[in-house]
């Protein structure tokens, strides 16, 4: 990946994380850092998947990258609400089994 490449990825993550927030309602929790590194990660782990379907994945800086992006920032957030749910689930049925 060149220099360029990897600024491109920056932006992307950045645009998609903050969108996903928006959408995901976690604006709020989440600083610039984290939107980035949600963004890139939901990239690069949907456009895994959408390239294992036999469709294209994520390829440059254009619109279906930004949008498969964002699909992936919002099913990564959905999966660590569902996982900080789960954790603090499981923490008050600690703390109850104590009393």
């Amino acid at each position: 990946m060149d220099q360029m490449g990897f600024v491109a990825w920056l932006i992307i993550g950045a645009i998609t994380g903050w969108l996903a927030s928006e959408v995901m309602k976690t604006s709020r929790q989440q600083g610039l850092l984290m939107n980035i590194l949600v963004g890139i990660l939901g990239a690069f782990w949907c456009g895994f998947l959408f390239q294992q379907f036999s469709s294209t994945g994520t390829t440059s800086f254009n619109i279906w990258s930004l949008f498969v992006a964002f699909i992936g920032a919002v099913v990564l957030l959905v999966v660590l609400r569902l996982l900080a749910g789960r954790l603090k689930f499981l923490s008050k049925q600690q703390r109850t089994a104590r009393l």
